[in-house]
């Protein structure tokens, strides 16, 4: 099972918030196709919570070789931690709307960039208001932090470790995306040769909550995966496979992220591609 917490829920994070050592919490409000992620943020979002631009702050210019979403250089990463106001020693949490799928970014870079307690709140801003916990609007305005950041505390796959690979490949991307039925983003539909379809929407309930430890066990199981199991994620640019690493972390499992993902196989015509089931 994970030595480091995952998850906090929305009954114990008030707690946490009026303890002596808050955490700093981010609200990383993104969605694919909706650019409207700081207004969404103002309209109302957790007290004290910062606004965090994921595709500003949380990645790298986009660029065909690298990827929609390349991480970030860790200078600029931690340029940006510290205007969130995050110390060394920091507890963090982050959340979002859609069920994690865009904070596990956030979530992923600050562990792989050596912070240790980064959690996710469980089911997100949709969990906070159904406890009934009040909202606040506007922009808050953390002061300036001094944490320290050094890369790579996570594993991470470049896109020749894929290709060479033995590893058990998990596509997070939807299932017809997946077969290439349909391609919103990236030049070519499809996946990579011999990945397995893992939507990371299976790893969530109706509510945005992750599904319970055992039953992400058994349907990582089902996919191939077990504790001995080498598994690479991946999804369009790098995103929602940080979800799938998480989802594999609560079920006991580890994985190494993909960060150029499918934005960055299907822009090199060299790199063979599948479709179908």
């Amino acid at each position: 099972m994970p030595t480091t917490p995952i998850l906090i829920s929305a009954d114990e994070l008030p707690e946490a918030m009026l303890s002596d050592h808050p955490p700093v919490i981010l609200d990383v409000r993104w969605q694919l196709g909706d650019s409207r992620g700081h207004d969404h943020y103002r309209e109302g979002h957790i007290p004290g919570a910062v606004f965090v631009d994921l595709d500003a702050e949380l990645a790298a210019p986009a660029a065909p070789e690298r990827g929609r979403h390349p991480l970030p250089g860790i200078a600029d990463l931690q340029a940006a931690a510290r205007r969130w106001g995050i110390d060394n020693g920091s507890s963090v949490v982050v959340y979002d709307d859609i069920g994690n799928l865009a904070s596990a970014r956030a979530w992923w870079l600050l562990r792989w960039a050596g912070l240790t307690d980064v959690r996710m709140l469980d089911g997100g801003l949709g969990a906070w208001r159904t406890a009934g916990l009040r909202v606040s609007s506007g922009d808050a305005t953390p002061r300036t932090g001094s944490v320290t950041l050094t890369g790579g505390h996570l594993p991470t796959a470049d896109i020749d470790d894929v290709a060479g690979s033995d590893a058990q490949v998990l596509d997070a991307r939807a299932a017809e995306r997946f077969r290439g039925e349909v391609e919103p983003m990236d030049p070519r539909a499809g996946h990579i040769p011999g990945a397995i379809s893992a939507p990371t929407a299976a790893n969530v309930s109706s509510d945005g909550t992750f599904l319970p430890a055992d039953v992400l066990r058994e349907r990582f199981s089902a996919l191939g995966v077990g504790v001995d199991t080498d598994v690479i994620a991946y999804c369009g640019s790098g995103v929602n496979a940080a979800h799938e690493i998480a989802a594999l972390e609560i079920a006991g499992l580890t994985g190494a992220l993909f960060p150029g993902s499918w934005s960055q196989w299907s822009s090199d015509p060299e790199r063979p591609v599948e479709t179908g089931a």
